[in-house]
């Protein structure tokens, strides 16, 4: 049996996956448990970039220990590597953050986990079409177009063409503004991660975007006001989400075909409604029909997407 050979196995497989899913499904619930526990208002722009730069700064720091202690080394990016690093920031922390954060001020959060799902349908769009190191197939144009209808299905279905005004630009639009950059940011990691370990850029892209964004909403005004210890709680959480989930991921692909494990991001939706219903108490819309569906047609939009072709 080859060394790691645990990892390649379907029940820990499956776990670590979930476990990974359930991470970045909670990040949802965690930021808009995070604006009441900071005093946040909604249209604290400032405070709300400050917190989005305090959790990347932590989560930057998590990601380069964790990545050090697997390896038996300390990470450290070549000075070649320094580009590619400032392009994720810009992209990945900086641009996608900025709207995720800004997002969840003004809109739920099951209809930000379903409409952040299509960054996975973005992402296909763009390394077919901008990218060129893909190609399209009638499988993942299916695929998109069963995805892309659970998004519509969650910002109200056919009744979003004559009434707009349960939508908003800084809410629904923002998140999926945060989903382009999140593709946009994926796209630039395969290519970059053929020059460098992908666990040093992203570990030091997440620290050098989080000071960048907390340096802003410094300038801007913004505040960070620790009245409990639930505030520091969640903060290390937050920052853990990206750090923990990442490495263990990562991991993941490192032992198994990425086909086999990105398969499972469907589960990244699915918690993030589940866990807003439970924290946030949004029950009546995460199960409703229209809930219900879209979240159906975003789930099996990225399988379709993923699923290895026979």
């Amino acid at each position: 049996m080859k060394k790691h050979a645990i990892w390649s196995t379907l029940p820990v497989l499956f776990a670590t996956a979930l476990f990974c899913c359930v991470l970045w499904g909670s990040a949802t619930p965690a930021i808009k448990i995070a604006y009441e526990l900071f005093g946040i208002a909604p249209d604290d722009t400032a405070s709300r970039i400050m917190l989005a730069g305090a959790r990347f700064i932590l989560a930057g720091f998590m990601t380069i220990v964790f990545g050090s202690a697997i390896s038996g080394k300390v990470l450290v990016p070549a000075r070649t590597s320094c580009k590619y690093i400032l392009v994720l920031a810009l992209f990945q922390t900086i641009g996608q953050y900025y709207f995720f954060f800004m997002s969840l001020a003004h809109t739920t959060g099951v209809r930000g986990s379903v409409i952040n799902a299509s960054g996975n349908f973005f992402a296909i769009l763009l390394a077919a079409y901008a990218f060129r190191f893909e190609k399209m197939t009638l499988r993942k144009i299916l695929g998109c177009l069963i995805g892309f209808a659970g998004i519509i299905m969650i910002l109200g279905g056919r009744s979003i063409l004559t009434d707009q005004s349960s939508l908003s630009l800084a809410g629904e639009g923002a998140m999926l503004l945060a989903a382009l950059f999140y593709a946009l940011s994926g796209c630039c990691i395969k290519i970059f991660s053929r020059y460098e370990n992908p666990v040093i850029l992203s570990g030091y892209q997440f620290a050098l975007g989080g000071v960048v964004l907390f340096v802003i909403g410094l300038i801007m005004g913004g505040t960070l006001t620790f009245s409990s210890a639930g505030c520091c709680l969640n903060l290390l959480y937050m920052g853990f989400i990206s750090a923990g989930a990442y490495t263990l991921w990562g991991i993941l692909l490192k032992h198994n075909p990425v086909s086999r494990v990105s398969i499972f991001g469907f589960m990244n939706p699915v918690m993030g409604v589940l866990l807003s219903a439970l924290f946030l108490g949004e029950n009546r819309e995460a199960f409703s029909i229209n809930g219900i569906l879209a979240l159906v047609l975003v789930a099996l939009g990225i399988i379709i997407v993923n699923r290895e072709q026979s």
